[in-house]
């Protein structure tokens, strides 16, 4: 149950090939994503779950390009990195739902996934609090003389943390190869950017720095493919650090269960044209890349995998009360 082996990128420009590989993945998350929410409300998922779902062409669009030993941090909505970056998806889901089987032996949960062989460093629940991290591992790259990358995504929220802002300083001065990937949903939590900041773009925050900067739509996959994979060959080059900025929608609300009273609900008929997926699927057809009955053949497909995993998840057993309590008195995972 893991995704197909990530590309080296050498064109900006998605081929039909890398295009319906990035359809299939977006596919796998939006499945993922779906059963999780549903196993939350039928309680066999654990813990506060926040979903992406309307943001997976973000996370399919920067992931695929990397390697396995390409360092991913994430934040608290981090499924869609850590499926698309290949994690397995019955690890995934097993830890979700707090098995032995789990990538974490079930005891971390949805905030601090982890897969190592993957190069999925973590997710966190500190707003920012993946950025310093994801520093750690560039500069590590680079003493070592490595053309690897680190990759760290965060919302529009954590650019008001000082730990953003000195975060920066450090990656400019030392030039080294992080990407900072801001998906910006409008919405730091359950408040709306205009209400913490008079900056309207993330990409002006970094203004005063020496950084390549640029905003796209996160929801047109092919533009964040093609804007990611120039800035990703910069890095790789030995070239610093850069921004992108995805402007993007998550359909759900901050969390599992939030009530979502603080925005206006959007239309079915504007979603039709928000919805990643759907777009992509349009454009398919219309370049002729993408025959007729694909889509329902690659869904049904993505769903039947995580069908599969929910079943492995299930049939592992939880971890050991004993195994848990030396967890806590140690102070940490083994």
């Amino acid at each position: 149950m893991t995704a197909s082996v990530h590309r080296d990128v050498s064109t900006a420009a998605p081929t039909p090939d890398v295009l319906r590989d990035l359809l299939t993945t977006m596919w796998r998350i939006r499945a993922f994503e779906e059963r999780v929410g549903a196993l939350k409300r039928a309680d066999e998922v654990h813990g506060l779950i926040h979903l992406s779902i309307g943001g997976e062409g973000v996370a399919a669009a920067v992931c695929r390009q990397l390697r396995d030993g390409d360092a991913v941090y994430s934040g608290h909505r981090a499924h869609g990195h850590a499926v698309a970056k290949g994690t397995p998806l019955d690890r995934t889901m097993a830890e979700l739902m707090g098995r032995e089987g789990g990538l974490c032996s079930g005891m971390g949960g949805s905030m601090h996934l982890v897969d190592v062989a993957h190069g999925f460093l973590g997710a966190t629940g500190v707003v920012g609090g993946n950025i310093p991290l994801a520093l750690g591992s560039a500069l590590a790259a680079k003493q070592r003389g490595t053309d690897a990358v680190a990759v760290v995504f965060f919302g529009d929220g954590a650019v008001q943390a000082g730990l953003f802002t000195e975060s920066v300083n450090l990656a400019t001065l030392w030039r080294l190869p992080v990407l900072l990937v801001c998906e910006n949903n409008g919405f730091a939590e359950f408040t709306p950017r205009s209400a913490h900041t008079t900056v309207e773009r993330v990409s002006d925050v970094v203004a005063p720095y020496p950084l390549p900067r640029t905003t796209v739509d996160g929801n047109e996959v092919g533009e964040v493919w093609s804007a990611f994979s120039e800035l990703l060959a910069r890095a790789r080059a030995g070239e610093g650090p850069a921004l992108l900025e995805c402007l993007t929608h998550r359909l759900r609300g901050h969390y599992e269960g939030d009530p979502d009273r603080y925005r206006e609900a959007v239309s079915t008929e504007d979603w039709q044209r928000k919805d990643p997926i759907l777009r992509l699927q349009r454009a398919g057809h219309d370049a002729g890349w993408l025959a007729a009955d694909e889509p329902a053949a690659l869904e049904a497909a993505a769903r039947a995998e995580v069908d599969e995993a929910v079943a492995w998840a299930r049939s592992s057993p939880f971890p050991a009360v004993a195994r848990a309590a030396a967890l806590v008195e140690s102070g940490g995972a083994r």
